[in-house]
């Protein structure tokens, strides 16, 4: 469907009010990526009250080893813990790669204290 929509506004006294969209493009509003991105609590008290990466944490929650990242990444295993380490200055290009690796969105291994 590559048509444009035209959406209805409805108004009050000059004012919009509500805007009437095509289901289908309501439906697609409401999917998991257009929403916050939310961290598991697990997830959360490892990094937070055990000291622990982002990338560690996460890893641990999907279950996975060093090596299954390492072979995810297409990388070794020690220089795949070298970006699990705690304060890792690590790249945009690879924080997307390690993301992916572990299916979550990029924002999600964001640390905001570094």
């Amino acid at each position: 469907m590559n048509t444009l929509t035209r959406h209805q506004i409805i108004e009050n006294n000059g004012q919009p009010l509500f805007v009437l969209v095509p289901y289908a493009e309501y439906m697609a509003s409401l999917r998991p990526e257009s929403a916050e991105a939310v961290i598991p609590l697990a997830v959360s008290k490892a990094a937070n009250m055990e000291g622990k990466s982002l990338v560690r944490a996460w890893r641990e929650y999907k279950g996975l080893s060093q090596a299954d990242m390492a072979e995810r990444m297409g990388i070794s295993r020690p220089a795949y813990a070298q970006l699990e380490t705690k304060g890792a200055n690590t790249r945009a290009t690879t924080l997307h790669r390690l993301a992916a690796a572990l299916e979550v969105p990029w924002e999600q291994l964001c640390d905001d204290e570094e």
